[in-house]
Formats: C-alpha cells, sequence, structure tokens
C-alpha cells in the first residue's frame, strides 16, 4: 500500500515540475522588476523611422502669407469619391513619391532629391533647405510614410499585414494587432525578417520572456518588416499525431472493406 502511495506522489510530482516549467514559457518580460533607472537611461533614445528604397511618402509644401508661391511644389491627382448618379465626383489627393533604389525622389522644381537613410524630420529639414532658393519665406514642409506596414505571421490568432499609421510600432503592439501569440507560438524564438537599405536581408531573433528586450535595436519594427513567430512542439507532435491519426483510419478503412469483400466473395 505504502509502495503505491510512493508511487503516486512521484507522479503528482513529475506533473507539477512539468507544469511549472511549462509556465515558465509563456509570460513576458520576465523579471523585470529588477530593471533599474540606469538600464532605462540607456535606451532613452525617441524612435524615428528612417526612409528606405521603395517607400512611399507624401511631401506638403506652405507658407504663411503668401500661399500661392507653394502651390508648384504641391501635385495632386484627381481621386474618386462617390457616384451619384452616373457621375463620378472627384477631390485632388496629394502626389505620392516612389524612393527609388538610389534613395532619391523626383520632386517638382527640385529634381531628384536623395532622402534615402533621412529620418522624416531630416527628410524635412533638407527639403527646406533646398526650398528656400524659390520662395520668399521660410516654407513648411511636412512628409509622411504612405505605406509604411509590418506582416506578422505564424502562430498568432489573425495573421496578416498590418498598416501603421503614425509610423512607429514595437514588436508587442504588433502581436497585438494579430491578436497575440496562440499556445502553441514561442515565446523565446520570435524572428523577425529585415531588409535594410542597401538591399541585405537580416534574421533577428528574439525572446518575448527576456526583460531586456525593451533594449533591443529591433524593439521597434522598421517598414515592411516580417514577424514571424515559430510553433512549439506541441503544435508539431499534435501535427504528427494528426497525420499518423488519418493514415490509420484509411488503413483501417481499406482493410474492413477487403474483409468484408472476401466474406462476400466466400460465402
Amino acid at each position: 500500500m505504502k509502495q503505491k502511495s510512493y508511487i503516486f506522489l512521484i507522479f503528482i510530482a513529475v506533473i507539477g515540475l512539468s507544469a511549472c516549467s511549462s509556465y515558465k514559457s509563456v509570460p513576458y518580460l520576465q523579471q523585470s522588476e529588477k530593471l533599474t533607472e540606469n538600464d532605462y537611461a540607456k535606451s532613452a533614445v525617441l524612435y524615428d523611422a528612417s526612409i528606405m528604397p521603395k517607400d512611399l511618402l507624401t511631401i506638403t509644401v506652405s507658407t504663411i502669407t503668401n500661399p500661392e508661391d507653394a502651390y508648384p511644389f504641391n501635385l495632386t491627382v484627381p481621386s474618386p469619391v462617390s457616384v451619384i448618379k452616373n457621375n463620378i465626383t472627384t477631390q485632388p489627393a496629394m502626389q505620392t513619391y516612389l524612393v527609388d533604389n538610389e534613395g532619391r525622389v523626383n520632386f517638382p522644381v527640385l529634381g531628384l532629391v536623395k532622402l534615402g537613410g533621412l529620418t522624416k524630420t531630416g527628410a524635412e529639414s533638407l527639403l527646406k533647405s533646398k526650398l528656400k532658393e524659390y520662395l520668399k519665406e521660410e516654407p513648411i514642409v511636412t512628409v509622411r510614410l504612405v505605406n509604411y506596414k509590418i506582416s506578422v505571421l505564424g502562430e498568432v490568432t489573425r495573421p496578416n499585414t498590418y498598416t501603421v499609421e503614425n509610423e512607429k510600432i514595437n514588436i508587442f503592439e504588433a502581436l497585438a494587432l494579430a491578436g497575440d501569440l496562440t499556445v502553441y507560438g514561442k515565446r523565446d524564438n520570435v524572428k523577425i525578417i529585415r531588409e535594410m537599405e542597401d538591399g541585405q536581408k537580416r534574421v533577428v531573433v528574439l525572446s518575448l520572456n527576456d526583460k531586456n528586450i525593451i533594449f533591443s535595436p529591433y524593439f521597434y519594427l522598421q517598414q515592411n518588416d516580417i514577424v514571424y513567430v515559430q510553433p512549439n512542439k506541441a503544435k508539431a507532435q499534435g501535427s504528427e499525431i494528426g497525420s499518423m491519426t488519418g493514415i490509420l483510419i484509411s488503413t483501417t478503412s481499406i482493410l474492413v472493406s477487403l474483409a468484408g469483400l472476401m466474406v462476400t466473395i466466400l460465402k
């Protein structure tokens, strides 16, 4: 009787240790309470997206006292809005500028201007300095990224490509858009696929469990980043079991059919 009790206790202990081990891989930012003010000070830099080749930009130029002077620098294109009694009503939309592989845009009057590698603020400052030659007063320049998007796939609830309107998103915000990881997602092996300005591709592995992830240079995502959440062993084993079950069911069905056929023939 005592031997059976010991075996039962050992069984319970193994299950408990297994549960504890599984739980340790679930929480994000583990031991973040141990971070100090010095740790936070190291990352006290505001993120600003850089302009990359193949980005789409809108660039608006305005002046306060003579707005008509800025007209040549603000190209517009017709944009269909609605159809009323077979008549299409339109309103002008701002021209978008495609950044070429050399990081340049073809801007009215100025011609080719290299903006690649600059932040939005840097691009605005550069354009201001070039426009002063053509305007009587200090121009107001606004640069916006139109196609700032990221893709999230793998073991998440809603894999998709998401447009980011405020031009700033971190890894946790991206996963939140995708409905967070499923129970099968590996939290310590989230991959970011990124294309650099020179065309090189890079794959970076992040652990969501690590408290220091907020200090990583890859914590904030760049436009066109791909986030991939790898499945854990439970998902892989479940897939194998599922496929084996299907094979066994098919094999059993075939054997039953053959047995029935043999019985019919031998009668």
